[in-house]
């Protein structure tokens, strides 16, 4: 039996890659920063609290595992904009020395997730894929693709087993709203407290939004199949603007008796127009496909936040 030891693993997306990789019949631990996991984990989880930045605590772990698969991150791509320099100290020592610890071990694989929205920087064709060239207009991009760099070059050097992926927006239930990244959570959660939802430009910006179900099963997928010193889009390939989404939403809210207020503000220099993702060389090596239905999801999504948020 497999050991898989989740870096990040209370975390929205981490959370739902747990319960993939229990369903493979792994055994899961996962590490957090927080002295109790954020999210209710399975009974059959182990959960150790700590910082990757600290060696002692992170090779207890890594000795302990055949497979890590790493979320940790602690900022987002607003919060980069807002201090870039902690983005950096905050994200990449830790990895890196990780990195660098996980290449005197006996891990089989090893998958670093980045970031497909950010890596890219402004598209010069959709969808794009991994071949497309790498210029993050982001500090959050720029670290990321650091990390993807840092990785490969311990691959070719020490021979450490790692692949990078790269997923597009993710969306669901759980997911933190208001927090600069996440415009689905935000915007349901926006009209369930009769706030304005804020839109970019005409139409807002263009992104790949995937359900974090299908982002969590390609995670796993690229640890089975993936091969080492490469990376890989986790998206549907379709693109959706952000009044795309409230649209989509709206059509449930007003069956609940809510209408969305959207406010339009100039479109951000910092955001790039659009960002859809080609998934074609995972899913040729794996046979992943992105299943869930796009309205099924935000219905099934909007319905968690209606429990949570309720009428305000």
């Amino acid at each position: 039996m497999s050991r898989c030891c989740v870096i990040g693993g209370s975390g929205f997306i981490g959370r739902k890659v747990v319960d993939v990789l229990l369903s493979s019949g792994r055994q899961v631990t996962v590490v957090g920063r927080s002295p109790q996991s954020s999210r209710q984990l399975p009974e059959n989880t182990l959960y150790f609290h700590g910082d990757i930045s600290d060696k002692g605590f992170i090779s207890e772990r890594l000795q302990e595992a055949d497979e890590v698969i790493d979320l940790a991150y602690s900022s987002v791509p607003k919060t980069s904009f807002e201090n870039p320099v902690e983005d950096i100290l905050s994200n990449l020592p830790g990895s890196v020395g990780m990195f660098e610890l996980a290449c005197t071990m006996r891990i089989r694989k090893m998958v670093f997730v980045s970031s497909g929205g950010t890596i890219y920087g402004e598209p010069k064709y959709l969808p794009i894929a991994e071949t497309h060239p790498t210029d993050p207009i982001s500090p959050y991009g720029i670290t990321k693709l650091a990390l993807e760099k840092y990785a490969f070059m311990f691959h070719r050097l020490k021979g450490l087993p790692i692949t990078c992926v790269r997923p597009a927006n993710p969306f669901g239930e759980g997911q933190t709203p208001f927090v600069g990244q996440g415009f689905v959570a935000t915007a349901i959660a926006s009209i369930l407290s009769g706030k304005e939802v804020h839109v970019f430009g005409e139409r807002g910006t263009i992104r790949d939004y995937i359900y974090v179900d299908d982002l969590a099963k390609g995670i796993v997928a690229s640890l089975d199949y993936a091969l080492p010193g490469e990376c890989y889009n986790v998206g549907t390939g379709i693109g959706r603007s952000n009044l795309d989404i409230i649209e989509s939403i709206s059509r449930i809210a007003e069956q609940n008796g809510l209408t969305p207020k959207v406010f339009h503000q100039p479109a951000r220099p910092f955001d790039v127009s659009a960002n859809i993702l080609d998934s074609a060389k995972l899913k040729e090596i794996s046979g992943w496909q992105p299943n869930a239905d796009f309205d099924e999801s935000i219905e099934k999504t909007f319905s968690w936040y209606m429990g949570h948020y309720g009428h305000q």
